[in-house]
């Protein structure tokens, strides 16, 4: 590939927190390549499968999750990455790895662990992520954690920007290897951020139409979307409604990855260095100004039409007293963990808090739904509107 002299450079990483000591039996991969591998390849990464992304636990096959929404931001942050220059191989790995810590029922299972981790220090997906990728997920001989690169580690705390108040998780992971939380991060990280947002913004439509939440009279609402669907009608006057849909789906994708591509390229003119990047105190990936400005009204209306829907509401409501009860069933009687987690329950606080939210940030809704009616002795109803 032919690498941009902004872009960051594996061979010239800044390293991992622990040595490793590898015979090259491996294969050929850069560092970033084998990153994006031992993400691919955690079993946080596999249990994104059946974690929500806009509807807890759907019924429907066709619904995206946790991984499928990971997959899609991949995709598209690789088409920017390539576009611009950058490494994609730590583009991607970025984006599979944004979401690894969000706990089972999305927001509503953040909700529900924030207000049980008050005492203990909160709790932030984005934080909880870093954590497990760099000290729970630990299967190799040599090391805690999985070891990512700095750059990896740093792109996944700071894909959203400098990080001002670090919860206590990324605190420790940053005390044990400094992650200049206080700088910009390089432009890959960046990419995956914008590439997030094209991502739920236009597929977190299409799941709204399949269930029903969303209507084509809905969208006709927004100005974007409305001059989007009367081009592909023009386009396309003859195929059905739902396939004229799909491609007013795809369309809204290339309209935001082409501006973000024209304006990084303004931005990043005259640049000559990873420095540059993270020294220009400002985000140089990203929308346009005028883009900007519709992607956050967008925004707005999904979040009065889908997220904060009547219906949605109450299944998340029912979502989060899940996560709740397993909660304070855990504390009061951890012997309803299983004996892995139990052997190692510290037994002074904040640490047994802090473990017990490990154990359950780490559930897959199915597994959530199971073991609190496991302990409660019924299954809770109403989990799935889809």
């Amino acid at each position: 590939m032919n690498r941009a002299p902004y872009a960051a450079d594996p061979a010239a990483s800044r390293g991992r927190e622990f040595s490793e000591d590898r015979d090259g039996t491996r294969g050929p991969r850069s560092e970033f390549q084998r990153d994006r591998d031992r993400i691919v390849h955690s079993i946080a990464f596999r249990r994104l499968r059946s974690k929500t992304q806009v509807f807890v636990a759907p019924d429907g096959d066709h619904y995206r999750t946790r991984l499928t929404h990971s997959i899609e931001v991949a995709q598209i942050g690789r088409v920017i990455a390539r576009e611009l220059g950058l490494d994609e191989d730590l583009t991607e790995a970025l984006c599979l790895g944004h979401d690894i810590g969000h706990p089972p029922f999305g927001h509503a299972g953040e909700t529900a662990l924030e207000e049980a981790m008050v005492h203990a220090g909160g709790y932030d997906h984005n934080a909880q992520g870093i954590r497990t990728l760099a000290r729970l997920e630990s299967n190799y001989p040599d090391h805690p954690g999985m070891n990512l690169t700095w750059e990896t580690l740093e792109g996944l705390a700071k894909h959203n920007g400098p990080v001002s108040a670090a919860n206590w998780a990324l605190r420790e992971i940053d005390a044990a290897y400094p992650l200049e939380l206080g700088q910009w991060p390089s432009l890959e990280a960046q990419v995956a951020a914008v590439a997030d947002d094209i991502a739920y913004d236009n597929h977190d439509i299409d799941d709204g139409l399949r269930a029903g939440f969303l209507s084509l009279d809905d969208l006709m609402e927004i100005d974007l979307l409305a001059d989007q669907f009367r081009a592909v009608e023009k386009r396309f006057p003859h195929i059905s409604r739902d396939k004229q849909l799909r491609e007013l789906v795809r369309s809204q994708i290339g309209l935001m990855v082409n501006d973000v591509l024209d304006h990084t390229r303004e931005n990043i003119a005259g640049l000559d260095s990873v420095g540059q990047v993270r020294e220009a105190g400002k985000q140089l990936a990203g929308f346009s100004p005028g883009m900007a400005d519709q992607e956050r009204a967008l925004k707005k209306f999904m979040y009065q039409r889908l997220y904060y829907h009547p219906e949605q509401l109450q299944t998340a409501e029912r979502a989060r007293d899940v996560i709740a009860r397993l909660f304070v069933a855990y504390q009061q009687d951890p012997t309803t963990m299983p004996d892995d987690w139990l052997e190692r329950l510290p037994d002074s606080e904040p640490e047994k808090s802090r473990h017990i939210a490990d154990f359950i940030a780490g559930m897959t809704d199915r597994f959530a739904i199971e073991q609190c009616a496991k302990i409660y002795g019924r299954v809770p109803q109403g989990l799935s509107n889809v």
